[in-house]
């Protein structure tokens, strides 16, 4: 069976990279905010919500207007999973486990998601992120199983990754809730604890004889 696994690690960019992940930190609150902004005018105007093909339609859109060009230094997955976060929102809305989602401000829970093009190397206690380039991160443990995605966030000025992986163990056997307890016999071939009765073939047979008043018969 399947099993994901969840590893936090500190970072240690230099200058450069932490002004580059606030940008596309603020890239990706951007985009849902804007995303969540056209699903309530959508509303308010009485038309349906639009799914998470369509808001990608509209990001496209938006890295084209000269306003908001920007937005193309920012990978295009991390902008795309901001869209799959309100895709999820809104679900988790409608399936009465969260709040409406609301905007995102800036400081709050700042961070961006790539779910492919990364690269782990545990050896050299460091990570390659795209349009980042490789960042050292603080080991301390080891990284199981494939990795299947990675979230970069900021706590209290610091930045932090966190690994997602998935990897193979084994089915766990179901565990005995009852023990039924077995009596050997001859009259039958076994009685158990609950009160129930097992028997052999011969038993059967002589059962089977009886009944039909037969006087000679085989055992075995």
């Amino acid at each position: 069976m399947q099993r994901l696994q969840a590893y936090r690690f500190e970072l240690m960019p230099n200058g450069q990279q932490q002004r580059t992940m606030r940008s596309f930190a603020g890239s990706c609150r951007y985009v849902y905010n804007q995303a969540l902004h056209l699903q309530q005018e959508r509303y308010k105007a009485g038309e349906k919500k639009l799914g998470y093909a369509e808001l990608c339609k509209a990001l496209t859109a938006w890295k084209k207007q000269a306003e908001t060009h920007w937005l193309n230094n920012t990978p295009s997955q991390a902008l795309q999973q901001a869209l799959k976060d309100l895709e999820r929102a809104y679900k988790n809305f409608f399936e009465k486990r969260a709040e409406f989602p609301c905007f995102k401000k800036k400081g709050r829970a700042d961070s961006f998601r790539y779910p492919q093009g990364i690269q782990l190397e545990q050896g050299n206690n460091r990570v390659y992120l795209p349009k980042l380039g490789w960042i050292r991160y603080r080991n301390s443990q080891n990284v199981q199983g494939k990795v299947k995605n990675v979230t970069i966030s900021q706590s209290a000025g610091k930045w932090f990754v966190s690994i997602q992986t998935e990897w193979e163990v084994d089915q766990p056997l179901p565990k005995a809730t009852t023990a039924i307890g077995i009596d050997m016999g001859i009259a039958r071939f076994a009685t158990l604890s609950d009160g129930s009765c097992l028997y052999g073939v011969s038993c059967k047979l002589h059962h089977y004889a009886g009944g039909l008043g037969v006087v000679g018969y085989y055992r075995w």
